[in-house]
């Protein structure tokens, strides 16, 4: 009703007087009628009581004549969630290039005797692809396994190494909370990454009522220890089933209940070892081709260094190679997917190490990958043009509640790449409102169907949404919406929809802006 008042108001004000001058920051649009109509729709929609506690920060330029169309606390730092994946997008295709394709490669340390015999170890040595084994049409593992035996091992009498220290940096993003380091979404951060890091947790009932339930983990190599205190309940029963690992343990501890008739039920965890995970997938190859390993397997994580390799000379066995980068991008955000933006920062920091070390220029002081990601984004940012007083981004994924940005940062970001010719590879990979990615079920059936492309972002009590437009006049948009510190009444739908009902009305806007 407050919308439909606020229409009726401005279009008496079109037609028999003067328009009242606009709120702060919103820009007066009084030789338009629709451009009028949509900030007076906006300014309703913010100003809900709903939102008396929170904040709401919104920029709308048109990438046809570069004028702003409206803005509400368009300087002001917000808490970005995933919209921050937009910044690492565009770093990544832009260092490393859309048609990049990451190696992973194994190594021996000597050649294989007469009699088929490696007297030495087997390295396998990740550069950051956080992509290795999801596509399971082909296995990687294999892939390398064979190459080795056709190179004539039939052997390994030494150890079987995982090296993921190309990232001299953590396991995890700066600003990522303890309680996040469990689940999916905040899976360890490797140079060595396997099946997106994830294990599935498989929990069915006992066969009998007062057994323990029967827990399973898929792959089996991904299994952590294991302590099952999950009762089985004869059924009628109450399911309730609790999973926890402590931050930097490697003991899963089930406890609960399960009703002996309840269904199969999943769950997706964070391995605690990504490397050794990997390394394990390949011993097991080996063996399906034939070849033993004697030696046990192991990681080599920073600040560890390759120690057990020096003096030996590297015998390069094979790659296997990820998909291009902009296939990476294009995962990384349709589903918002964390450990591929977060890789993809360090690969580019990793890239300005290796740089600086070819040059002969490297740093008198430790600074981690993490650290020369963020400075080469910043570098790209000033060399685009983007407000960096706008930009504090401190991950990739934008995971952290310490990432900052503004609106008006966020929609010069994507003005800068919205005509890019360069850039296309950056804009497909936007999920599309009502078709697919983390916008498949968002404003399907509506206006901004098939005219909306753009990045979510949602956090507890934080959402965003920013990206691109097309109005019913056909006329281009960038925007960036954010909604702060929002706590949802009981009796409203869901927080995105808040964001979504402003996109539709960009979508709905049936006049172009005046040039």
């Amino acid at each position: 009703m407050a919308t439909r008042l606020c229409l009726g108001l401005v279009m008496a004000c079109l037609l028999g007087a003067p328009v009242a001058a606009q709120k702060a920051g919103s820009p007066r649009a009084t030789a338009n009628p629709g451009l009028a109509i949509l900030t007076a729709r906006i300014d309703a929609h913010l100003a809900q009581p709903a939102f008396a506690d929170a904040a709401w920060g919104v920029k709308v330029v048109s990438l046809d004549t570069g004028k702003t169309l409206y803005t509400h606390n368009a300087d002001k730092l917000f808490v970005p969630a995933s919209t921050a994946k937009l910044y690492t997008a565009a770093l990544a295709l832009d260092a490393l290039g859309p048609d990049y394709r990451i190696p992973t490669t194994l190594f021996a340390t000597g050649k294989p005797g007469r009699d088929g015999e490696l007297r030495g170890d087997l390295v396998l040595v990740g550069y950051g692809d956080p992509t290795l084994g999801f596509d399971t049409r082909v296995s990687w593992a294999d892939t390398l396994a064979i190459a080795l035996r056709k190179s004539g091992v039939r052997s390994v009498r030494g150890a079987l190494i995982g090296d993921a220290t190309w990232f001299a940096a953590p396991l995890y993003g700066s600003g990522w909370e303890a309680a996040d380091l469990q689940s999916w979404f905040g899976a360890p951060v490797s140079a060595l990454s396997v099946d997106e890091n994830v294990v599935r947790v498989v929990v069915r009932p006992a066969p009998q009522p007062g057994g323990k339930a029967r827990i399973a983990f898929d792959p089996p190599g991904s299994a952590p220890d294991l302590d099952n205190e999950l009762r089985t309940l004869r059924a009628p029963a109450r399911t309730d089933i609790s999973l926890y690992r402590a931050p930097g343990g490697n003991s899963l501890h089930a406890f609960g209940s399960i009703a002996s008739d309840a269904e199969i039920q999943y769950f997706r965890l964070a391995v605690q070892d990504p490397a050794l995970v990997a390394v394990e997938q390949l011993r097991a190859a080996l063996a399906r081709q034939g070849v033993s390993v004697q030696g046990k397997s192991r990681s080599l994580y920073w600040p560890e260094r390759n120690t057990a390799l020096g003096g030996h000379q590297l015998q390069r066995v094979a790659d296997v190679w990820s998909p291009t980068v902009a296939d990476i991008v294009n995962r990384g955000l349709k589903v918002s997917q964390n450990l591929y933006m977060q890789n993809l920062l360090l690969m580019v920091g990793a890239k300005a190490a290796a740089d600086e070390r070819a040059a002969g220029v490297e740093s008198p002081v430790f600074v981690s990958t993490e650290t020369r990601g963020i400075q080469a984004l910043r570098n790209y940012l000033r060399r685009i043009g983007v407000p960096l007083e706008g930009v504090l981004i401190e991950d990739g994924p934008g995971l952290s509640r310490r990432d900052l940005t503004s609106p008006a940062a966020l929609t010069a970001l994507l003005v800068r790449l919205g005509d890019n010719p360069d850039a296309r590879a950056f804009r497909l990979a936007l999920p599309e409102a009502g078709v697919d990615g983390s916008l498949t079920g968002r404003m399907r059936n509506s206006a901004a169907q098939g005219r909306i492309h753009a990045k979510t972002g949602s956090m507890a009590f934080t959402y965003a949404l920013a990206g691109y437009a097309r109005t019913a006049a056909d006329e281009r948009l960038a925007f960036a919406f954010m909604l702060n510190n929002y706590r949802r009444p009981v009796d409203a739908g869901r927080p995105t929809a808040e964001l979504d009902a402003i996109a539709v009305m960009l979508a709905e806007l049936s006049e172009r802006s005046p040039n």
